[in-house]
């Protein structure tokens, strides 16, 4: 809370004022309310942004002033600035598109999202929800590396879950939703490099069998390992996509055989998904 002192003679002259001019104004009602007009601009930029972004190919000024509800005076106007500013680009037939200030930018909010950062608050929820481990991975070379999780508390954390642990891209499902990405002759690329070993006795080991379980991934979009990392242990995973639709990382949830349920399908994919867009996937790959 911000207090005003007044000395006596500040107090005087305030009397003089008001009994001479009337009542004194404040500083701040002396300043001319140019707030609503300046959103108002704002409003305008955008939308005339929005109208670019929807458009493919460079859109005439007769266009945007459609789109945009805005006289045509106006639209030229503000876009005049925007083009000053390297937020659009006029074409030389008259027509605009966006311009690659907004690329710029973007590379700087790209390189500043700190994906762990980002995704924790999602995790935490769907933990809340479900009440089992959440894990947040992502690939390095032909392992997965876990960058978070969320501890279930009901077990014994296994190693390979752990913060900062690694594993091998077909032994887990957050590693299977990577080489699903692939296109087949990576992931014969990948069997060959590392022979595919296996854990247990229904880890994958086979190209063949490697090769139907990510035919499956494809498909559903989902990911699941069942007991083939560690018996006991069953984990299901849904991917995370970046601004350009790639496959960036993906969370799961692990939990013992006996507590594994089907139904955690639907709302891990909903939790990956709000990932996804919070890093500026729009749906579109």
């Amino acid at each position: 809370m911000l207090i005003l002192h007044r000395t006596r003679r500040q107090s005087s002259q305030c009397y003089s004022n008001h009994n001479n001019k009337g009542i004194q104004l404040s500083d701040e009602a002396r300043v001319p309310a140019r707030a609503p007009g300046s959103i108002q601009v704002i409003e305008r930029m955008m939308s005339l942004l929005d109208a670019l972004a929807a458009s493919p190919d460079a859109s005439s000024l007769k266009h945007l002033a459609a789109a945009t509800d805005l006289h045509p005076s106006t639209a030229h106007r503000i876009l005049a600035a925007m083009t000053q500013a390297r937020f659009v680009e006029r074409q030389d037939a008259g027509t605009y598109r966006l311009g690659i200030r907004l690329l710029e930018l973007g590379n700087i909010v790209k390189s500043r999202i700190n994906l762990r950062e980002v995704a924790l608050p999602f995790m935490q929820v769907l933990h809340e929800q479900i009440g089992e481990a959440i894990n947040l991975g992502v690939r390095h070379d032909d392992e997965i590396v876990y960058l978070e999780r969320t501890s279930s508390g009901r077990a014994l954390v296994r190693v390979v879950y752990l913060v900062g642990g690694r594993a091998p891209l077909h032994l887990t499902s957050l590693g299977k939703l990577f080489l699903a990405a692939d296109n087949p002759q990576k992931v014969r690329d990948y069997a060959k490099r590392t022979g595919l070993p296996g854990k247990t006795p229904r880890s994958l080991t086979t190209l063949t069998t490697l090769e139907k379980e990510l035919d499956k991934v494809r498909r559903h979009g989902i990911a699941f390992d069942d007991e083939e990392a560690e018996i006991g242990l069953k984990c299901v995973a849904a991917p995370i996509h970046d601004d350009e639709g790639n496959v960036v990382a993906a969370l799961s949830v692990s939990a013992p055989a006996d507590r594994h349920d089907p139904n955690w399908v639907s709302e891990l994919r909903r939790t990956a998904d709000a990932v996804s867009h919070a890093i500026g996937y729009s749906g579109k790959k």
